[in-house]
């Protein structure tokens, strides 16, 4: 490190690396921990910073993005931060139009239908070029952190992102896009290979401009069997991971640990620690001691308090963290929750839950 405490890219030095080591799988003191929605309409800040834009303007503003992404921060002591965006800025990327209804949320318009609507979608390694104010985001962010802790990217998995094109919005059944699947695989693997070859570059750039850490968020994995699963989501997630290390390496850019997070993918667990990620999210509905059987000791794991636990009294929010460190042990452990924090959570019990992870998870490792 140089004198003035600048790292390598220019940046402030990282003062709290706990997340960082605990990815990589070496020893800490405790264990980190941080929430997926940190940055959320939990916050009654959140929801002052936002009432003036629409979400997708905010997304694309550097300064509105990195105000969002610290103000949990000065809530809590948490162990890393997570850049404020959304998965759904690539296919807008891609040339789709995308707009978040309130009350509804992300609604395409004009979602794809036809196997020719391939053709509406721009060329994927453009994408990156498109997303610029995502990459500013993220540097200005690290600046402002002054390396108090690590910055997390990341990204839709292609699946997840399909299926919000397909369907052009949420969805309970995911009908629409698993139909492609089943009556137009090869459409589907192109969509899918279009979609990786968009990530891998957008990816490297977050890296690029200041990520420390990557996150790939499969958030429909359930919808999958393990079938369907294994053709058209694994295949895909592996390939992510595999581009984006071999292009850090090729742009001479230091290896960041990836997190591979699919939720209600619990079937597909061991494949998953095997997929090249050094990290496995895991929801809440995963027992801590099977996924540690099933994953090994090769990957650090990642979760899982029901989200909808920090409903409970801030003693009772204490009692399920003393058991979830329990059950994962003190090794390759980051705690998180199992999905990301509700609007109507209260602040002071997300409060409660990082302070147990820190008291609790000290405790420990001294008996």
């Amino acid at each position: 490190m140089e004198a003035n405490g600048l790292g390598p890219q220019g940046f402030p030095e990282l003062k709290n690396d706990t997340f960082l080591r605990a990815a990589w799988g070496e020893e800490t003191d405790y264990t980190p921990v941080w929430c997926m929605r940190q940055a959320g309409r939990y916050l009654p800040e959140f929801r002052e910073t936002r009432a003036a834009q629409d979400f997708f303007s905010t997304c694309r503003s550097p300064e509105a993005c990195c105000e969002l992404t610290l103000q949990p921060l000065r809530r809590f002591p948490l162990d890393a931060a997570i850049i404020f965006s959304d998965i759904l800025v690539v296919p807008q990327a891609l040339g789709m139009e995308v707009t978040m209804v309130p009350g509804k949320g992300p609604s395409f318009p004009e979602p794809l239908r036809e196997e020719q609507d391939l053709e509406r979608l721009r060329d994927p390694e453009v994408v990156a070029s498109e997303l610029g104010y995502v990459f500013q985001a993220i540097t200005l962010t690290r600046q402002r952190l002054a390396g108090r802790v690590p910055l997390i990217g990341f990204a839709g998995a292609p699946w997840t992102l399909m299926t919000y094109m397909v369907e052009g919005g949420g969805s309970s059944t995911m009908a629409q896009a698993k139909r492609w699947l089943y009556q137009r695989p090869q459409a589907s693997h192109q969509l899918l290979r279009i979609l990786t070859d968009a990530l891998v570059p957008y990816l490297v750039g977050q890296v690029a401009a200041g990520a420390q850490a990557l996150q790939l968020f499969e958030s429909h994995a359930g919808h999958l069997g393990p079938q369907l699963f294994n053709k058209f989501a694994l295949p895909y997630i592996r390939d992510v991971a595999k581009q984006v290390k071999a292009r850090l390496r090729e742009a001479g850019l230091a290896p960041v640990p990836m997190i591979i997070f699919a939720k209600d993918g619990h079937f597909a667990l061991e494949e998953l620690a095997q997929a090249g990620y050094e990290v496995v999210g895991l929801d809440w509905t995963v027992a801590p001691k099977k996924a540690r059987e099933c994953v090994g000791k090769t990957v650090t794991l990642q979760g899982n308090l029901d989200p909808c636990a920090l409903y409970a009294s801030e003693e009772e929010i204490g009692q399920l963290v003393k058991q979830m460190l329990d059950d994962f042990g003190p090794h390759r452990y980051i705690a998180n929750l199992g999905h990301g924090l509700y609007p109507d959570m209260d602040p002071e019990h997300v409060g409660a839950f990082v302070d147990a992870v820190h008291k609790h998870s000290r405790l420990l490792r001294q008996n």
